[in-house]
């Protein structure tokens, strides 16, 4: 079998439907695929819906409660049995020709961990996604629409990470990496995973020719612990967000300085351009004491809203 289709459900049955009727719609011919639907308890008509569902091309698992997305993926692909796992949220729209670019990532480059996509606002088409970068204050954001600037024409990008809400990724890299940490809840398991693929020496890599549309964060409770899961990210990966925060920085002060030159700093200006042509590789000093700092006020601020932490989250 090719590619197992993992899509955690939890109500919201009227995105799920059209979902998986646009999935269904834009599949290659003869790709060997399943769809694999784990419910986490919804009570919307979701779990009478799923057993109408003919098997195959559908595998249903049904769990007694909500643990989240991290587990709900994890269980899925633990049924799995394609080469490839694509990991979707119930929130998307599919159009045809968006897989064939995710699959070729990997043949076209042996050093790829995992393959996502350019992902679009379905409610106003500006672009939403298209691969994370990690910012001065050490926190994952979206390449998006209005970092336009930043994206080239190119059939693929590398990035730090990607967000999960659609990517692919090999069945056997997944479960041989322990699938999601899942002491993340509903965010940032998709960031560790990709920096734990690149402590294995692999590229996290964007399709630019593969695009879906998204209902952003439109799963309920999405945001609920969005702090706490910032503050596990922060501890597990600290010396890594700093760099990448750091490799990012030259781009954020010229772009935040371009239209008023006279607030250049000359000296931070002389550090920042050579790294963006990338005629310097490594991170400048003093970006990289920036994003340590932002990252110990951060924590600070954690603190004192939660108390200590263990130091092995």
């Amino acid at each position: 079998m090719d590619v197992s289709f993992i899509i955690p459900l939890f109500n919201r049955l009227d995105l799920t439907r059209p979902c998986v009727e646009s999935l269904q719609a834009c599949l290659p011919a003869g790709l060997g695929h399943e769809i694999i639907l784990v419910d986490d308890g919804s009570t919307d008509g979701t779990r009478e819906w799923l057993a109408t569902l003919p098997a195959p091309p559908f595998v249903v698992q049904l769990n007694a409660a909500n643990r989240g997305y991290a587990h709900a993926n994890n269980s899925g692909a633990r049924l799995a049995r394609g080469r490839f796992l694509a990991l979707v949220n119930n929130d998307l729209v599919f159009a045809r020709g968006w897989l064939e670019p995710m699959l070729a990532g990997f043949t076209r480059f042996r050093d790829t961990g995992i393959v996502g996509n350019l992902q679009f606002r379905a409610a106003t088409g500006a672009l939403d996604h298209a691969g994370l970068v990690i910012d001065p204050k050490g926190r994952p954001e979206h390449l998006d629409h209005r970092r336009g600037w930043l994206l080239l024409p190119t059939a693929y990008s590398v990035r730090p990470a990607m967000t999960g809400a659609c990517c692919l990724i090999e069945r056997e890299r997944f479960l041989g990496l322990g699938g999601f940490d899942e002491g993340f809840v509903n965010g940032g398991e998709d960031v560790d995973l990709c920096y734990r693929l690149r402590r294995a020496g692999l590229k996290v890599r964007v399709a630019n020719r593969s695009r879906v549309l998204h209902h952003v964060s439109a799963s309920p409770g999405r945001k609920a612990r969005d702090e706490q899961n910032s503050r596990r990210l922060c501890r597990k990966w600290r010396e890594q967000l700093i760099e990448d925060g750091a490799r990012f920085w030259p781009h954020v002060y010229l772009h935040e300085h371009w239209l008023n030159p006279r607030e250049y700093d000359h000296t931070l200006l002389f550090t920042a351009v050579p790294r963006i042509l990338g005629l310097i590789r490594r991170p400048s000093p003093r970006a990289l004491d920036l994003v340590a700092r932002n990252i110990d006020l951060e924590e600070q601020r954690w603190l004192a809203m939660f108390g200590p932490m263990p130091i092995h989250p």
